[in-house]
C-alpha cells in the first residue's frame, strides 16, 4: 500500500512538474518583409474604427496595384456608402485621378489614429505616405453602428 501511495504520489507530481514546467520557447516569428500598404500599428491595438479604415485601405490598395478596377470598386461598395462612392466617382471623372488616394500613383505606406465621435459618427485620421516622403492627412468619417465610411475629409484637391 505504501508503494502504491508513493508511486502515485511521484507519477502526481511528475504530471504537476509537467504543467508548471515553462513549455518550449515560443518560436520567434519570422521577420516578415514588410507590405509597402500596412499600418504602422498592429491590428490589436486598433480601435475597431481605425481597424475598419486600415483594412479598407489595405484592400484597396491591393486591388488598384493588381490592375483590377472590379475588384477595386467592390471593396468601395463594401466599406462606403453609396452617396460617398458616387461623390467619388464624380472626383475621379472631374480631376482624372484616383478618388481614394486623390492621385495618379499609389501610397506607399500609411497610419491610422483614432479621431473624435458623436452625433452617431466617428473619424479615423489616416496618413498617406508618398515616395518622396511626403504625407497627406484623410479624415475618414464612419457611421457608429456599423462603421461604415460615409466621407473622406481633407483630401486635396
Amino acid at each position: 500500500m505504501i508503494r502504491f501511495r508513493t508511486a502515485t504520489a511521484a507519477v502526481f507530481a511528475l504530471s504537476l512538474a509537467g504543467l508548471l514546467a515553462p513549455g518550449p520557447a515560443p518560436a520567434a516569428h519570422a521577420v516578415e518583409q514588410p507590405r509597402l500598404a500596412r499600418a504602422s500599428q498592429s491590428h490589436e491595438y486598433l480601435t475597431p474604427a481605425e481597424q475598419q479604415v486600415d483594412t479598407f485601405f489595405s484592400k484597396y490598395r491591393d486591388a488598384v496595384l493588381a490592375g483590377s478596377p472590379d475588384s477595386a470598386r467592390m471593396v468601395r461598395d463594401e466599406y462606403l456608402t453609396d452617396d460617398l462612392n458616387a461623390r467619388l466617382d464624380q472626383w475621379a471623372e472631374d480631376h482624372g485621378a484616383d478618388p481614394v488616394f486623390r492621385a495618379q500613383n499609389v501610397p506607399t505606406s500609411w497610419n491610422v489614429t483614432q479621431g473624435d465621435s458623436g452625433a452617431g459618427h466617428t473619424t479615423v485620421l489616416l496618413t498617406e505616405q508618398w515616395d518622396d516622403g511626403s504625407t497627406i492627412p484623410v479624415d475618414y468619417r464612419l457611421r457608429l453602428p456599423d462603421l461604415v465610411i460615409d466621407d473622406l475629409q481633407n483630401a486635396p484637391v
